[in-house]
């Protein structure tokens, strides 16, 4: 059964993250399934640190996108609209350049309120990069969403 309320086509995330820092990032929505979310991250000039590896940060951006995502789509988007409230991210490996991060979205806890997800990010060989947790606020108001052409 899925937890999905609605639905959207993975072509209408690309659609809605042109001109946002899941564009700038090269964040994608790759799969849907009844009770997860996928996603995938380059590691290239955008998302590493002076270091040369994956940038913590843009680890917690892949991580809160995925959830807010997961969350739009477990809500009714026509009475509700999520908002990021708390993230954790515990960083477990270096991402390498030249390669992509893979995330998967899971709801711990799916309220009225509030929704609890868990995002693991892997190498594209299931080696885990990092683990985290995203609370999001369940709001009951329409969405805030402009598509780009508002956004200009």
């Amino acid at each position: 059964m899925s937890i999905w309320w609605g639905e959207i086509s993975i072509a209408e995330f690309g659609d809605r993250s042109r001109r946002t820092l899941n564009e700038s990032l090269g964040i994608e929505v790759t799969r849907i399934d009844p009770d997860a979310l996928h996603g995938r991250m380059p590691v290239d000039h955008r998302t590493v640190q002076p270091a040369g590896v994956l940038h913590g940060g843009a680890s917690v951006a892949f991580a809160e996108t995925l959830a807010s995502w997961a969350g739009h789509l477990a809500v009714d988007r026509e009475r509700f609209h999520v908002v990021g409230q708390e993230i954790n991210v515990n960083h477990v490996r270096p991402g390498r350049p030249g390669t992509w991060v893979h995330g998967v979205a899971r709801p711990l806890h799916l309220g009225r309120r509030a929704h609890v997800w868990e995002v693991r990010i892997s190498t594209e060989d299931d080696v885990l990069i990092c683990i985290s947790r995203c609370t999001l606020a369940v709001l009951e108001q329409p969405s805030a969403y402009q598509t780009p052409e508002q956004r200009s």
